[in-house]
């Protein structure tokens, strides 16, 4: 079967969710404007996810899963569904289901002009403490990468695949994946998602994760901006 998106769902310790993900990924992939699968990476969980999503695999066609052997983050879990990646576009969302993946549909529709189509979480339904330093980190970002973008932690992106295989990822980068893409000379948007609050399971980031930790990454950021290899082939024989 050919398939024309792939999704990729992180997962790390969320066996209160994964019941409630297999549903509204599996009614998302009906309605979907194109042909989709879907990509569980386990990010070496501890909990049942593992047999959980082995389970869903089972029963459903259009989903499939690598496991990391040992938990490695939130960017590895991206890098690796980016390697593993196989259609011209490739997608993620969290697994807490804090976005709709009907969602996705609003993404598409700008992907053929766009070579990374990201959601800005509207009306966000987190606490006063995880909205204030997340904007703060969103803007100290923005400062370092000029990237326009107002939410680059929102787990919603659609990105043309070419693209997301020659970001060179390192810890932290998920947050930096528009800056990415524009080093490629490729072109980004943003467009406003749904957000819902966390009905099961436990946020995975506190202030350090949102706040000085991607401080930090700006410094590395830059220097990978200086040192980034970009080219373009004028003739092949």
């Amino acid at each position: 079967m050919s398939y024309d998106f792939t999704i990729i769902v992180p997962v790390y310790n969320e066996e209160d969710n994964l019941i409630r993900v297999e549903q509204a990924l599996l009614d998302y992939t009906k309605i979907a404007t194109r042909k989709t699968k879907i990509l569980f990476v386990n990010d070496g969980s501890k909990d049942t996810s593992q047999d959980l999503i082995e389970s869903i695999c089972n029963r459903q066609t259009d989903f499939n899963y690598i496991c990391f052997k040992e938990n490695r983050g939130l960017s590895a879990a991206i890098k690796a569904g980016f390697d593993y990646v196989d259609t011209p576009l490739v997608g993620y969302i969290d697994s807490d289901l804090q976005t709709a993946p009907e969602d996705f549909n609003l993404l598409l529709e700008h992907i053929d002009t766009y070579d990374l189509v990201t959601g800005v979480r509207a009306n966000r339904k987190d606490s006063f403490v995880k909205n204030m330093s997340s904007t703060i980190a969103n803007g100290i970002r923005r400062a370092f990468t000029h990237d326009g973008m107002d939410d680059t932690g929102c787990p919603l992106k659609v990105i043309k695949t070419d693209y997301a295989k020659r970001i060179p990822m390192f810890k932290g980068l998920h947050r930096f994946l528009p800056a990415m893409i524009l080093l490629q000379e490729g072109k980004i948007i943003q467009v406003p998602v749904q957000h819902f609050p966390r009905i099961a399971g436990t946020a995975k980031f506190g202030l350090w994760n949102r706040l000085l930790g991607p401080l930090m990454d700006c410094f590395a950021y830059l220097w990978m901006k200086k040192k980034y290899i970009n080219y373009t082939v004028a003739k092949k024989g």
